[in-house]
């Protein structure tokens, strides 16, 4: 994505060259040959020969063979419309410049979203394998009761059942962890069959305040505009008269090919000379795409300000959504632990005959419960903390400081 970007701002560059080059002189080189089977004729007054005054007599002349050979140069002294086009072409490099850093960004954020993904599966693999131990231990508990005849065989099938789709749940998430894995490889630009490790401590404690810059979405829309007023700047330049210097050197053959008096003579011929060219009327055609041009100045100036007040609405909406996930994680951490608490008591209360299978179960889904509850608010933390960084224009910043 980013090759294909960067090619694209080197086309831009192109096109900027392309434009100025109008500046440079331009030498063209032209050569034009002629056989005459019919020689043109002219009108010659009649008196020359000794005619009346006021009639004319046609004679042809010339030779059957004309060449004509020469180089032209030609040096545009003042053109609106080259220096209109130079300006504007900077500028769509420039946009294509920012196009590269918004795909620099959206691969960053794509990588950065894949991996807090991998990191909450690897926890959610975690939090089932510690969930199966327990399940592990409740069995082993059931069947002992079962065999003092202290427990039902139904009693011990629900445990079982229960271990079963804490297994089955587990192979999905390990399934689902391998498809990230793989996704992530892919927006790496990596062997998919390269191994590579996830760090496990997921950093959510980060309480940054972002310094706001302009986004790229902002600074795309006002350089859209710029080249909007530079292409509407150009039209009206148009009108303008242009300038330009030429001139010509070249030899020119005359040839003669019936006897006696076959020949073929060169002779020379040059000129220079400046021409102004002033456009007076093109049939309301530059005004039309004058008006087209007003037009999407409007809409452009509309679009920027839709940007900037949509950005000011995410980033406050990021705010929010950060600062409540971080407290929901705080507190979900100790409900994991009030919970487990919970959970172990109830297991020795039902070895005591205290508790029923119910409550034991009861209490593991109110465990896994706040487990769940935890990895979500995590993920929206990181997710709120990622988009923050996007609207307020530092996502590369951030990755630049951790390098």
């Amino acid at each position: 994505n980013l090759k294909i970007v960067k090619n694209g701002i080197l086309m831009s560059e192109q096109k900027h060259k392309e434009a100025t080059s109008n500046l440079v002189p331009k030498i063209t080189a032209n050569a034009d040959y002629r056989y005459y089977t019919d020689q043109p004729y002219q009108l010659m007054p009649a008196s020359v020969f000794g005619g009346p005054e006021g009639t004319f007599r046609e004679a042809q002349f010339g030779v059957p063979h004309n060449i004509n050979a020469n180089l032209q140069l030609t040096i545009a002294l003042y053109n609106p419309q080259i220096f209109g086009a130079i300006k504007t072409t900077k500028i769509a490099t420039e946009i294509s410049e920012l196009q590269y850093e918004k795909t620099e960004e959206q691969v960053y954020f794509e990588v950065s979203n894949l991996y807090y993904n991998a990191q909450i599966l690897y926890h959610q693999l975690v939090f089932v394998d510690s969930n199966l131990a327990n399940n592990s231990k409740l069995q082993k508990n059931m069947q002992l009761l079962k065999e003092q005849l202290l427990a039902k065989g139904t009693d011990v099938s629900k445990v079982q059942l229960q271990g079963e789709q804490l297994a089955t749940q587990k192979e999905l998430i390990k399934s689902k962890y391998e498809q990230v894995l793989n996704a992530l490889k892919f927006s790496m630009g990596i062997p998919v069959n390269q191994i590579i490790q996830i760090d496990q401590r997921i950093q959510y404690q980060s309480s940054n305040e972002y310094t706001k810059t302009l986004n790229i979405d902002i600074r795309i829309a006002e350089n859209q505009k710029r080249l909007v007023v530079s292409e509407l700047n150009a039209l009206k330049y148009s009108r303008l008269p242009s300038l330009s210097l030429y001139g010509t050197y070249g030899q020119t053959g005359f040839g003669y090919d019936k006897k006696p008096n076959d020949f073929l003579r060169f002779y020379p011929v040059g000129f220079v000379g400046v021409q102004l060219s002033i456009p007076l009327f093109n049939g309301m055609v530059t005004q039309r795409k004058i008006n087209q041009k007003k037009i999407e100045w409007q809409n452009n100036d509309l679009q920027l300000n839709l940007i900037t007040e949509q950005n000011d609405m995410l980033i406050e909406n990021d705010k929010r959504q950060k600062l409540i996930a971080q407290k929901t994680i705080v507190n979900t951490l100790s409900q994991i632990k009030l919970a487990q608490s919970n959970y172990e008591q109830t297991v020795l209360q039902q070895e005591q005959g205290l508790a029923t299978l119910t409550d034991i179960l009861l209490a593991d889904n109110v465990l896994r419960e706040a487990q769940q509850t935890y990895l979500m608010a995590i993920v929206d933390f990181l997710k709120a903390d990622l988009e923050l960084r996007k609207q307020t224009g530092n996502i590369m910043n951030t990755i630049k400081n951790k390098q």
